[in-house]
């Protein structure tokens, strides 16, 4: 029996469950594969990089869901998805990411939709919605972090997380309420050893009359693809980026740096330790290899005691 690389759900002989289609569109009661191998769909997203706004290590895609013709259609403007397929050095990124993202989404972290989808060598592609995208035509007006703190993608890791929570301080409408949202993404990207996420990856999006953090995006544990000795955190915090431990996340960013409430951060341990076991389901039935899923658990377990949860 399938498992629907969309919703996780066991979908008969079918590529994609019902409600899996549905979540991209409710049109659309087929999704073909896509019409290009992996390594294809690298060399595509080499000839068109040079054409799009978005841009980092991973090969990308543009694309378009062509609802008539049951398929995604790359394009080099107005793309309303990203799609990105399987790397050629680093292992199961597009199940990594997947599965990152939907982790994040069972303590609350707010993230665009997203899933895997088939090309025609039966190799898996991640795509994500894109959120500053509205309509047809609309554009969200959103800044990440690296253009607020006035650096480029070179410098992207040149900062801290204590200057972090002042770009919040700074811009956000509701600067509490983005700082909670900050802490428990912290704590996740500690947890699922994401030591990525650079000033690039953090995003204000201004909707709804107000400015607050963007859906969370480029979640992957990076821990377990990378070889060799790897910091924890991309952007230092109090002066380290390996070796964290509960009190200079919880204690020190947490209290200190963002002013949160004994009550706000029970409240987000809480969450956080609520969800474990439902994270290890998901990494059991997740499109990973065995090997990389004992890895990603074993990871996860001994983060979470570093963080007293178990």
């Amino acid at each position: 029996m399938n498992r629907c690389p969309i919703t996780y759900q066991p979908c008969g002989e079918d590529l994609y469950s019902r409600e899996g289609l549905k979540k991209l569109s409710a049109s659309l009661n087929e999704l073909l594969p896509l019409n290009y191998t992996a390594a294809e769909l690298r060399s595509e997203a080499m000839i068109r990089a040079s054409k799009m706004s978005i841009q980092g290590v991973q090969p990308k895609l543009s694309a378009l869901l062509n609802i008539k013709e049951h398929r995604f259609d790359m394009v080099d403007m107005g793309g309303r998805f990203i799609l990105k397929p399987p790397h050629h050095l680093f292992p199961e990124l597009p199940q990594n990411e997947d599965l990152t993202m939907r982790l994040a989404s069972t303590i609350g972290i707010d993230v665009p939709l997203h899933g895997l989808i088939y090309a025609k060598d039966n190799s898996l592609t991640y795509f994500i919605k894109r959120f500053d995208r509205k309509g047809q035509k609309d554009k969200i007006h959103t800044e990440d972090f690296a253009q607020l703190a006035g650096l480029s993608r070179n410098t992207k890791y040149n900062y801290t997380m204590e200057k972090l929570v002042r770009i919040i301080d700074e811009y956000c409408t509701f600067p509490a309420i983005e700082k909670a949202r900050l802490f428990k993404l912290v704590l996740f990207n500690f947890l699922v050893g994401n030591e990525d996420m650079h000033l690039k990856n953090y995003s204000i999006i201004f909707q709804h009359g107000k400015v607050e953090l963007s859906p969370a995006y480029d979640l992957l544990n990076s821990t377990i693809v990378l070889k060799g000795d790897i910091e924890e955190i991309a952007l230092s915090l109090k002066g380290k980026k390996r070796n964290l431990n509960r009190a200079m996340l919880i204690d020190y960013f947490g209290k200190e740096r963002c002013g949160l409430t004994e009550k706000i951060i029970t409240k987000t341990l809480y969450a956080i330790n609520d969800a474990l076991p439902s994270w290890f389901s998901l990494i059991d039935i997740s499109f990973l290899s065995d090997g990389m899923k004992e890895k990603y658990q074993l990871l996860v377990k001994g983060r979470a005691k570093i963080l007293a949860l178990c």
